[in-house]
């Protein structure tokens, strides 16, 4: 049956920025699907934990910063220990810093693309080498922005970074289909998160949002799930290299 392609029974899959928000989210749905799960965060991951318990799911944790790229054999030696291979790469995990840019400082430019671009690349690499390994393929999987497509305010190295992210999901899908690994990412929209926080308790600036969103919400973790299990199943498996929009309607209007 068709439905039966959407399972992830015996794959495992790591998800950086698991913790809380989106990369909570698309845990508890990779789970739900049939998958283990790897959690990567700098912060403590039982809430997520606690909530993949409650479905009988699999589910274990990494702390790691993702601000440096010597933590990457770690998380793949661990989540090797744990589950002896690896199907699925979620690369959630990102930071945004809010300033002018004509007061951007360069550290602040060097902190968000050290874990926005710099991390992904090295560990999606570092997955890659596992996979074609095993042999058997794989999903890796990109969190992009609607600033991929757009400039956004005040948000220059995250615009940047967000942009880097969906080319870099084409030139890997290029790369590394002939050992049939897919490389797709989501775009999210205006999301429920600690990254949007800021945006939603200013009342005007929210209102604007909303008023341009045809949904006519913030949209929320849970609104991840279904497209995260089709990119990491067999049902995606002709997908790659796209970034899909996960955004109430926010880039038709």
């Amino acid at each position: 049956m068709v439905l039966d392609m959407f399972k992830l029974d015996g794959k495992v899959a790591i998800v950086t920025g698991a913790n809380t928000g989106l990369g909570q989210g698309m845990c508890v749905g990779l789970a739900e699907a049939g998958a283990k799960v790897v959690g990567v965060a700098r912060r403590s991951c039982d809430e997520t934990a606690a909530l993949i318990k409650e479905i009988n799911g699999e589910f274990t944790a990494v702390i790691a910063d993702l601000s440096s790229t010597e933590v990457i054999d770690d998380i793949i030696s661990q989540t090797l220990k744990a589950y002896g291979r690896i199907d699925i790469l979620v690369n959630n995990a990102g930071i945004i810093k809010r300033e002018d840019a004509i007061n951007y400082t360069m550290a602040d430019w060097d902190a968000v693309y050290a874990v926005n671009q710099k991390e992904v690349f090295f560990l999606s690499q570092a997955v890659a080498k596992q996979l074609i390994k095993q042999g058997e393929g794989g999903k890796i999987i990109n969190v992009a922005s609607m600033l991929s497509y757009q400039g956004g305010i005040r948000v220059p190295a995250y615009t940047a970074s967000k942009s880097a992210i969906l080319g870099l999901t084409r030139a890997l899908a290029n790369e590394w289909a002939k050992y049939n690994i897919q490389v797709n990412a989501i775009a999210p929209g205006y999301m429920a998160t600690n990254n949007t926080e800021q945006l939603r308790n200013d009342e005007n600036r929210s209102t604007e949002i909303l008023d341009r969103i045809p949904a006519g919400r913030w949209g929320t973790p849970a609104d991840m799930q279904g497209t995260v299990v089709w990119l990491a199943s067999k049902a995606s498996d002709y997908v790659n290299g796209f970034t899909v929009a996960v955004d109430g309607g926010w880039l038709a209007r």
